[in-house]
């Protein structure tokens, strides 16, 4: 199994970055994806998950509202879509699948499989 993460850079506050996390060796549809996040000293952070049909999504509190999250089962891959850019957004971003279509965590412990994460630099 292997979650690959792309699409991290260095970005101005205000602006926006694609994510991109494609799945190898399994089947994103019978999962729940999602995005987590780590600053330098900070605990793992949730983003964003999605539901193996992609009909149910959340949040974390401090992206709500500029972020959104999709998936393209077909090329099984997710997407993290991020707008408004903020200096605080700055984290290494990683992707994860939680086994089952249904039942959204925001606990990084209840993940079964990560990628590698990606970099993500917002400068002020």
């Amino acid at each position: 199994v292997q979650l690959q993460a792309s699409g991290g850079g260095l970005v101005q506050a205000g602006g926006s970055l694609r994510l991109s996390c494609t799945a190898s060796g399994l089947t994103i549809s019978n999962h729940v994806m999602g995005w987590f996040r780590q600053a330098p000293g900070k605990e793992r952070e949730f983003v964003s998950a999605i539901t193996g049909s992609g009909h149910l999504s959340e949040y974390g509190d401090r992206v709500k509202g500029r972020f959104t999250i999709s998936r393209d089962n077909a090329k099984n891959t997710m997407y993290l879509e991020m707008n408004g850019l903020k200096p605080e957004d700055t984290a290494v971003y990683y992707c994860a699948a939680k086994y089952g279509p249904y039942g959204i965590s925001q606990y990084a412990r209840a993940y079964d499989s990560w990628g590698q994460g990606t970099q993500v630099t917002v400068s002020s």
